[in-house]
């Protein structure tokens, strides 16, 4: 005859949402410095296959916590004592972000970080019961760091405090679309928002590469700042163009598709394949080569010359919001140093009477302004113009304009240089 215990059922944990799991999980990396978050969210919803709801879920916990990271580490601090395991971090800072900034009751936070907690050993089940329980809104001057903050206040002045804001609000989708590829994601449910800079902001009814749109080429993601960079370049249709700095060829990609003869050139040669897997899914072509941009490089001369060089990334906080916690004053003057240098090589390449523009994802003086100054009064040869057809809010900073990071706005500075012509 069985026994009492062999006659009890098995207890089975409480469940919880795997896309609270799923985000944990990424928190933790980022948090760590291993990777970035949006490389790893996504590797992540791919391989987890969770329904869209789901998978908006995870995306919002994640990004919002690491926006939210610095008021929800003073509200946690009281809380805890001695050295808090990074796992039972990441779960708490999950946790209290949900619980402080989302509407999902708050019984259903505690039980569902809890029964997280127990399940994947990812914490003291009791710790996060209490702390759950206990944690309230603390507030902080400035989710970022006080220099960057400062960084800000300088770059937008009386606008400055509104920036602040919105960079703690979700990024939307930005692409560009063809008239065929609204259609195509129109029929799917999709909705087209408007646009700005010729770029349409897109509520998916399905995840993205699973849109026809995107899987047919009709569709590119684009920030309608990054495309501003392109479209300061004025026509390009059977033009040569030099994508310097050109990384995945997301802007290799908008001039071929306005017709230019492209050729991109970055250091590091991987990137190229993306890039040709991305142009060969649109139907388009640009050669590529790979080369150090911090020496001379030995290309014919071309009319228009686009570098939008490496940066730290200060304008891009909204999408891309850890980059506050790794960047240093530090890090700011060793990337100027390094635009410094690919500056005047990608000048070297510019026809007489011909354009370059240079563009950096960053609102620090250093790395906009400072570097295109020290440049002009180097290189007499070359002096600013405005932009045409700017449609982006944005200011003007010394030489060049500095995109206003509002509404899903990415901040770019951005200054086009005409290269003098011969006198006859």
């Amino acid at each position: 005859m069985p026994s009492v215990t062999q006659r009890r059922p098995q207890s089975r944990p409480d469940p919880f949402n795997p896309a609270r799991e799923l985000a944990v999980r990424v928190l933790l990396r980022v948090l760590a410095g291993e990777t970035f978050a949006a490389p790893a969210l996504d590797s992540a919803l791919q391989a987890a296959h969770l329904p869209a709801r789901d998978a908006g879920l995870a995306t919002h916990i994640v990004y919002g916590t690491l926006r939210h990271l610095r008021s929800l580490n003073a509200a946690l601090e009281p809380l805890l004592q001695g050295e808090t395991h990074p796992k039972t971090r990441a779960l708490l800072l999950a946790g209290a972000f949900e619980k402080l900034h989302l509407d999902t009751p708050i019984h259903a936070v505690v039980n569902e970080y809890v029964n997280l907690a127990r399940t994947a050993r990812l914490a003291p089940a009791g710790l996060v019961n209490a702390v759950l329980r206990r944690v309230e809104a603390v507030h902080v001057p400035s989710e970022l760091p006080d220099w960057l903050t400062e960084t800000y206040r300088w770059a937008y002045g009386a606008q400055a405090q509104a920036v602040l804001a919105d960079l703690l609000t979700p990024q939307p989708l930005w692409l560009s679309l063809s008239e065929q590829g609204a259609g195509l994601l129109e029929a799917e449910g999709s909705r087209i928002l408007g646009s700005v800079q010729g770029v349409n902001r897109v509520d998916l009814a399905l995840p993205l590469r699973e849109s026809a749109a995107y899987r047919r080429g009709e569709a590119q993601p684009i920030n309608p700042a990054s495309l501003a960079c392109v479209e300061a370049l004025g026509e390009v249709e059977g033009q040569r163009v030099l994508d310097l700095a050109g990384g995945a060829g997301v802007k290799a990609a908008m001039l071929a598709a306005r017709g230019a003869e492209v050729t991109s050139v970055d250091v590091v040669g991987r990137k190229h394949l993306a890039a040709r897997q991305n142009l060969e899914r649109l139907g388009l072509k640009a050669e590529f080569v790979t080369h150090d941009l911090t020496v001379p490089l030995d290309l014919p001369p071309a009319p228009l010359v686009l570098l939008d060089a490496p940066c730290t990334g200060s304008g891009t906080l909204r999408s891309h919001p850890e980059i506050s916690l790794r960047l240093t004053p530090q890090a700011v003057d060793e990337m100027a140093a390094l635009q410094a240098k690919m500056l005047p090589n990608a000048a070297q390449l510019v026809q007489d009477g011909g354009l370059l523009v240079y563009s950096v994802c960053s609102v620090t003086p250093q790395e906009g302004p400072q570097v295109v100054r020290e440049f002009l009064q180097q290189h007499p040869e070359f002096s600013p113009e405005p932009i045409p057809d700017l449609e982006v809010a944005h200011l003007q900073v010394g030489s060049g304009s500095l995109t206003l990071p509002v509404n899903g706005i990415d901040g770019f500075f951005i200054a086009r240089l005409r290269k003098a012509a011969p006198i006859t």
